[in-house]
């Protein structure tokens, strides 16, 4: 599957984290730099369409066309319809529980076990929630290495590491454990490129996956919008015909 914490706000006030200041300082570089921790709050949903290339881990050889379909509503719904040689799947995800249609079949079912591991990292890692960790009291936000914010939240397979561009403080990697294989833990990088900017917050449109140090996909284009109204009753209605739904239109 391609890649890729939840906002708590109070009413009374913010809660505290625990943070190194070196950590806090480069994070609020790099909140800053993609748009603002109030613009950022303020995304209530998000939609990403991804045009990508996958590759065999073991060969290098190149696996096809991929086309990915995010769609997003704060703080923890999720929805991912997917189409790829060996990998067109549909995700749908409540924060709790949720279901879906593994590749190369054709009903639903409840996600358990490791697939609810993995859409609960998917919700946990979702980048409009890293870019507010400041704000969870749970994760620890340090500086491990020059221009490097680490979150944690104790568990290794948790961290996120973002290497920052000295210059612009954008994002130029991701380097976290990947659940895509929920057996087979695995150290995943995602390589950032291209940014555009949406309602004044900037995202990522090209970003290369390693797993372990081997490119698996390359997202050629990736195009986002958000707050533009999606329903609740959409990101979980199951498609009548038990295939991904890679538009509004269909």
């Amino acid at each position: 599957m391609l890649v890729s914490v939840a906002l708590w706000s109070g009413v009374l006030a913010q809660p505290r984290v625990r943070q190194e200041p070196d950590g806090r300082a480069l994070f609020l570089k790099m909140q800053n730099a993609l748009g603002g921790a109030d613009r950022i709050a303020a995304v209530q949903d998000y939609e990403e369409h991804v045009r990508a290339e996958s590759w065999n881990g073991n060969t290098g050889q190149s696996m096809g066309a991929v086309q990915k379909r995010t769609r997003w509503i704060r703080p923890s719904h999720l929805r991912l319809d997917q189409v790829g040689p060996g990998s067109t799947y549909v995700l749908y995800f409540d924060g709790t529980a949720g279901w879906e249609i593994l590749p190369g079949t054709d009903k639903a079912i409840p996600l358990e076990g490791g697939e609810l591991e993995f859409a609960r990292g998917y919700v946990r890692g979702f980048m409009l929630n890293t870019w507010l960790a400041d704000r969870d009291a749970r994760y620890t936000i340090t500086s491990p290495s020059p221009n490097t914010v680490r979150i944690a939240d104790g568990d290794p397979t948790h961290q996120l590491d973002i290497v920052l561009d000295p210059a612009t403080f954008l994002p130029t990697t991701l380097h976290q454990t990947s659940l895509s294989d929920p057996a087979h833990p695995t150290p995943s990088d995602q390589v950032l490129a291209e940014w555009e900017t949406v309602r004044g917050i900037r995202f990522f449109r090209k970003f290369t996956v390693l797993r372990s140090g081997v490119r698996v996909a390359e997202a050629l284009d990736a195009r986002h919008t958000i707050n533009t109204g999606l329903k609740l009753a959409d990101l979980a209605a199951k498609p009548a015909d038990m295939k991904p739904v890679l538009s509004s239109g269909r």
